[in-house]
């Protein structure tokens, strides 16, 4: 439990002051049984009423003192194990962010979720528990183990032999939870993987008449999870009986044994009163026990997930933390690829073989292909989202590599073929490609990307509140927001992966005009050759290799590919014409 100890140490002053109270509250118990012993062998045996309401008193003031102990061992233990658990999902949730696509891929998105709020809140649901009562238990059955042989050796010694049997029962048990605990823990992960997927494409679903479907492969997931949990229980509650049933055998053994002592006059009522209260303290701790034994199984596997993603390397040469602060000179957009190779981390098969082109500042590069031929996993490389197998990538003719890689994204805009919106206004997600941006820049950025006449016309302008993932948007509108959030940052380089889609053509044309007044470089995947040719250079690529490069005329004459393109939209258009006349 090294990770428990290294977030907890900030907060020792708070768990020593828990564990200190929790002492004093199980002194002040202990020394309970021996009071009741003095009362009744000196006072209700002697009729010594005197004597009845000293010890009285005093045991009612002990149990003031326990019960003002217990409140603050508890205040204190709340606030360390809060303390805790905010620092452990701060640091994991900025590990997280650090992480490439590569590093990111090895861990799936929902079972990130769950080590982000389901482990971190067992571990500190533990921490509480450690500080609170799971150090209690131990020391309360040793401790009433002892004081039962300084009440009475021989009657005290019977309650002690079960702590070796106790002991070996115990170990053996938190070993097989733990590993039963982790396959729960694993399964949460499917369940709320399943929710995920259902949730996202709750429309699909729907339009294909797939719920029953969905309904049945989450029962299966959820099924397997209450399997395991089952198991896992099932070991931890079946030692509660038993541990209960090895504690009475002692406790019948203390009765028997005890008459027997009592009538040779070698113990006293008190004597044999006070090691029964004790053995009936361990009996109390104990029947805690199986609970314990389960949250501290379900600690141990959420500590080893956790520290899985602690662990993790920070992928192929990228480092340091989201929280860098950026510096160097500001990147003017010249991009080089010299025989760039890359595959897929975990894939030998290769993605992109030998890609070599060179970019000015401000040119407009357009990058065609089939599906499948690499157009976006050549951008990714860009702004290091992955790093290339092999070759050399320069931004101005420096190895991009070896810059710091917050500076290098904050000179990019990133238009990513998947939508993605916040929830927020619509300023406010225009403003997230640029947190300083004012309201004048927000607006000339949505006008560049064609979106800004439609804003002013939604009910409240630019503070309308969006729909999750922008629901409330159609298609092209909200490729066109995506867009304004990239221009906004005034990036060197701007990448566009398709994000022209669902854009007319008119639309479309006003767009890349404003593009072209900019001078930021632009690279611009797309399957429309009116896209292409006012491009400075096009990219044609298939199956993950260059097999062509060069302005739209060249390509028009040198490339039989491209002018197949060309030629096949050109009858697709005059096809549309026909057909709508």
């Amino acid at each position: 439990m090294n990770l428990i100890f290294l977030y907890l140490k900030k907060y020792r002053v708070a768990a020593i002051a828990a564990l200190v109270m929790m002492g004093i509250e199980l002194a002040v118990e202990l020394s309970q049984p021996l009071l009741i012993a003095k009362i009744i062998d000196n006072g209700i045996r002697e009729k010594d009423m005197a004597v009845v309401w000293l010890w009285g008193g005093v045991l009612t003031l002990s149990a003031v003192i326990a019960f003002a102990a217990g409140i603050l061992s508890s205040f204190f233990a709340s606030h360390a194990s809060q303390g805790f658990a905010y620092d452990l999902r701060d640091k994991l949730y900025e590990k997280v962010q650090s992480f490439t696509y590569e590093v990111f891929s090895r861990f799936q998105t929902s079972s990130l979720i769950t080590r982000l709020t389901g482990d971190v809140t067992q571990l500190q649901d533990t921490v509480f528990m450690a500080l609170r009562f799971m150090t209690r238990v131990p020391l309360v059955v040793l401790g009433s183990v002892i004081m039962a042989l300084v009440v009475h050796v021989k009657l005290g010694l019977l309650l002690a032999v079960t702590l070796p049997l106790l002991i070996v029962v115990l170990t053996w048990v938190m070993r097989r939870s733990s590993a039963l605990f982790k396959i729960v823990q694993s399964r949460v992960d499917g369940v709320n993987g399943v929710i995920q997927e259902n949730l996202t494409g709750i429309r699909l679903i729907r339009v294909f008449v797939r719920m029953g479907h969905e309904i049945g492969r989450f029962a299966s997931y959820s099924g397997d999870l209450m399997k395991s949990t089952v198991a896992a229980l099932r070991l931890t509650e079946t030692m509660g009986p038993l541990i209960m049933l090895i504690v009475n055998a002692g406790i019948v053994a203390v009765l028997w044994f005890g008459r027997i002592e009592i009538s040779a006059g070698q113990a006293t009522l008190g004597e044999t009163v006070a090691v029964i209260n004790y053995a009936l303290r361990t009996i109390g701790a104990m029947s805690a026990l199986s609970w314990i034994m389960a949250t501290f199984s379900r600690a141990v596997a959420s500590e080893q997930r956790i520290s899985e993603v602690m662990s993790s390397s920070e992928g192929r040469g990228e480092t340091g933390s989201a929280n860098v602060q950026v510096s160097g000179a500001s990147i003017e957009g010249r991009v080089e690829f010299t025989d760039v190779c890359f595959s897929y981390p975990g894939s030998d098969i290769a993605v992109l073989e030998q890609i070599s082109f060179a970019v000015q500042p401000g040119e407009r590069v357009a990058i065609m292909g089939a599906t499948g031929s690499g157009k976006s996993s050549l951008v990714s490389l860009i702004p290091r989202l992955y790093e290339p197998d092999s070759g050399i990538i320069r931004i101005d003719g420096e190895n991009s590599s070896e810059m710091e890689v917050n500076r290098l994204r904050r000179s990019i805009g990133y238009v990513p073929q998947e939508i993605m919106l916040f929830s927020g206004s619509v300023r406010e997600n225009i403003a997230w490609g640029n947190e300083h941006a004012t309201i004048e820049e927000i607006e000339r950025a949505a006008a560049a990307a064609q979106i800004h006449e439609t804003i002013t016309g939604l009910p409240q302008g630019y503070e309308t509140m969006l729909g999750q993932r922008g629901v409330n948007l159609s298609g092209g509108q909200k490729q066109r927001l995506t867009i304004a959030r990239a221009l906004v940052r005034k990036p060197a380089i701007l990448i566009l992966d398709d994000s022209t889609s669902a854009l007319d053509a008119v639309t479309e044309g006003l767009l890349l005009k404003e593009l072209k007044k900019m001078s930021c470089t632009t690279f611009l995947i797309t399957q429309k050759i009116s896209s292409t040719v006012s491009a400075d250079l096009i990219l044609l690529l298939d199956e993950g290799r260059l097999i062509a490069g060069g302005t739209h005329g060249e390509l028009m004459k040198d490339s039989a590919l491209y002018r197949k393109i060309n030629e096949s939209q050109n009858e697709e258009a005059v096809q549309h014409v026909q057909s709508t006349t």
